[in-house]
């Protein structure tokens, strides 16, 4: 079999998606930094620089996009940290964000954020301005389209292009969104719209409070993708299994079977372990089949990395009997490589 060909199999989009769809949410390791969002987020923060404001409100990953409940923090879905997740979303909802609408959704969750750093629904010009802040939230709402008294920002499958008309915290935030977008020329695209003064009010306060720090920073997250326990196929409710067949070079069983938890407090992770002896191993591999160097280290490459992704160990003192194990799970894949194409019969 060619390097080619194996590393096909090893790394192929149907066995990484399964890998993954067969991972709790929380075990994804999901972070922000030096993610795609990362960038994103900087120019969030430099769209507010530019405009003299001085919170910066935090973002983290969660299972949708929005803010806490009067929370000054942004909640924006986990899958736009991996760029793997991104495909995997949308293949199973046929939709995903790109770096535009990104940026539309941030500057409106800021919006959000700001609007309750400063508690400005509390004040009696905000809600002259926009209603009541303690409107009943709809889901349901019946908008016009042709309503100049509200701007349009975010296009929305359910809401068309009157999303601020949903409720006055929203107003507020699609308000709040088209005023910080940069060259989006509101003061003459608005001019001839009574939205107009709801964008001037935005200007007005913002100047009012750039300088001043928030009332409130910070507050309880919901759903923080720490907390997600649910295996990324049962949040889209799907079984992973259905993934199963065509993830031929998926080793995670067989590794978690390999090096299941221990009580040991004298431990090695099992990528190290498998590291330390990769040269035996791939020696092995190819004296007993047909394998050639490059597809052996392809094998046991993969086998390292998704030790490593699952955070296995294995106890010092059960090294000797594990390298026994590992020799004959590695040689049981190795063949089943070699004749029939697959890691597993």
């Amino acid at each position: 079999m060619s390097t080619a060909r194996a590393l096909s199999l090893l790394n192929g989009w149907e066995t990484i998606r399964y890998e993954l769809l067969n991972t709790r949410i929380c075990d994804l390791n999901l972070r922000i930094e030096n993610s795609p969002l990362e960038p994103l987020i900087r120019r969030l923060y430099a769209e507010l620089e530019r405009r003299g404001l001085r919170f910066r409100p935090q973002v983290y990953l969660t299972d949708g996009w929005g803010c806490p409940d009067r929370v000054p923090v942004i909640g924006v879905p986990f899958y736009l940290a991996d760029k793997r997740l991104s495909r995997i979303e949308e293949e199973q909802t046929g939709d995903i964000e790109d770096e535009h609408y990104i940026m539309m959704l941030l500057r409106h969750e800021a919006g959000h954020a700001y609007n309750y750093a400063y508690r400005l629904y509390e004040r009696e010009d905000w809600q002259q301005t926009f209603g009541p802040f303690d409107k009943p939230y709809k889901d349901n709402f019946q908008p016009n389209p042709f309503s100049k008294q509200f701007v349009r920002h975010i296009v929305h499958h359910r809401y068309g292009r009157t999303y601020a008309q949903k409720h006055p915290d929203e107003d507020f935030a699609e308000t709040f969104a088209v005023w910080l977008t940069p060259r989006s020329g509101w003061q003459r695209r608005y001019r001839y719209w009574p939205a107009i003064k709801k964008l001037y009010y935005v200007d007005q306060v913002m100047r009012e409070i750039r300088d001043t720090p928030p009332l409130v920073a910070d507050g309880e997250r919901i759903a923080p993708v720490e907390e997600l326990t649910l295996l990324l196929a049962e949040h889209y409710g799907q079984r992973a299994e259905r993934y199963r067949k065509e993830a031929q070079g998926y080793v995670d069983d067989k590794l978690r079977e390999l090096f299941p938890p221990t009580k040991s407090r004298d431990l090695m992770s099992a990528a190290a372990f498998l590291r330390k002896y990769s040269s035996r191993l791939v020696n092995q591999i190819q004296r007993w089949s047909a394998l050639d160097e490059e597809d052996a280290e392809a094998l046991l490459l993969k086998m390292i990395n998704r030790a490593e992704a699952l955070g296995l160990v294995v106890a010092r003192r059960q090294m000797h009997d594990k390298l026994i194990d590992v020799a004959a799970l590695v040689m049981s894949l190795a063949m089943n490589f070699s004749y029939i194409g697959r890691l597993t019969s």
